[in-house]
């Protein structure tokens, strides 16, 4: 299961380190490829001759130890990036991204899944800015493990124990199995923009993000790393993901663009505004007689952008949602936006279109092939346009 995947071993100094030795032990018999990546202090308690023994490789202790962009390199070609022990200074450098050593640094880079193995003190686990740092890492999309209760180094005793060897090893196993995704990141927009035309007023759509949510949740299932940049909706912020949330086309494209070269993978499932007021009122617009007219100009092309800036390895999924000559639109779309595959769904279809929670789509890619899927719930829809997209990652 784990054989050939290419690991990041990442030690902060805390006693637990001489678990990690155990632990990287058993990563090499299962055929993985690590990468031993430590703080400064970590030598304090498990020497760098040991780790690069049993690694096979050089650890990485220090930003100028190699090349400047070492730490860009292993972040970019690496599946997953397990910290252990995950001290409290070291979470909270994580959490508030701090990048001040080799560690950080890699986190920073990292475009893979990341699990963190807190190792600390009682006192230093129960208090309220360490139980933040981890909330805002799980928020992240990061995997936390828990800790174990029990005596402590201090002579203490309550929980702050890194969890065994054994057992993190169990959790890499489960999260590399059944799990076509793992190591894959993937962005993925939803809902609707509001085009503001005063402090009270915008434009939108009826997008309810429904069905970008259900894509994203689905590739987090999958073992992906997601992105989901999603505009106002009343949906609840799914776990174990990154949720960027924006207002105005404006956002969504600047929110996209800078994020946009790290992805493998972008489904653009928002429904964005094609136009935006040219001008914005300072102050609410009062009722006055006769009609009013309001000047619109265009909005980034987002997808468009994306299609004209995407790298070699990147997937590009859109979607197109017509009312007239649905397929050859689509196609149209396809071909202009530089798309892997559309999915191409109608308002004329019953059970398709916004708020419902199941839909109709056509699944079109850049070679032609076409396929019709009957009347689904938007959970499966999203499975569906993931094995596709699975396809095309393994082609």
């Amino acid at each position: 299961m784990l054989q050939g995947k290419k690991i990041i071993l990442a030690l902060s100094g805390s006693i637990a380190a001489y678990k990690s030795v155990v632990l990287l032990r058993l990563l090499k018999k299962a055929g993985a490829e690590v990468k031993v990546v430590t703080t400064s202090s970590v030598d304090t308690f498990v020497g760098e001759l040991t780790l690069s023994t049993l690694s096979g490789q050089p650890v990485f202790s220090g930003l100028w130890d190699a090349g400047w962009s070492e730490h860009v390199a292993l972040g970019t070609a690496s599946d997953l990036m397990v910290v252990a022990p995950a001290t409290a200074n070291t979470l909270a450098k994580m959490a508030h991204g701090l990048c001040d050593n080799a560690l950080t640094a890699v986190y920073l880079a990292a475009r893979c899944p990341v699990m963190v193995a807190p190792a600390m003190d009682a006192d230093m686990y129960i208090h309220p800015r360490t139980a933040a740092n981890l909330a805002q890492l799980a928020a992240d999309g990061v995997k936390v493990l828990p800790v174990g209760s029990g005596f402590l180094a201090s002579g203490l005793q309550g929980p702050g124990r890194m969890m065994e060897p054994e057992d993190i090893f169990a959790e890499i196993e489960a999260m590399f199995s059944a799990k076509p995704l793992a190591g894959k990141k993937i962005l993925i927009t939803a809902g609707p923009t509001r085009e503001a035309l005063d402090p009270v007023r915008f434009l939108t759509n009826h997008s309810s993000g429904k069905m970008g949510y259900a894509l994203a949740e689905a590739a987090r299932d999958l073992g992906a790393y997601v992105t989901l940049v999603s505009g106002p909706v009343a949906l609840p912020a799914p776990d174990g993901l990154e949720l960027l949330r924006v207002e105005s086309a404006a956002d969504m494209f600047d929110t996209v663009r800078t994020r946009s070269a790290q992805q493998d993978v972008i489904i653009k499932a928002a429904a964005v505004a094609d136009y935006t007021p040219s001008q914005v009122a300072g102050q609410k617009m009062k009722k006055k007689d006769g009609e009013l007219s309001i000047e619109l100009k265009r909005t980034q092309d987002i997808l468009a952008y994306l299609g004209e800036h995407k790298p070699s390895h990147q997937i590009l999924v859109g979607f197109a949602l017509e009312t007239n000559n649905a397929l050859e639109n689509a196609r149209n779309k396809l071909q202009r936006k530089h798309l892997d595959l559309i999915v191409l769904n109608t308002l004329e279809d019953a059970g398709a279109g916004f708020g419902v929670d199941t839909n109709v789509v056509t699944l079109i890619d850049k070679h032609g092939k076409e396929d019709r899927l009957p009347i689904q719930s938007k959970k499966a829809i999203a499975k569906a346009i993931l094995d596709r997209i699975q396809q095309h990652l393994l082609s």
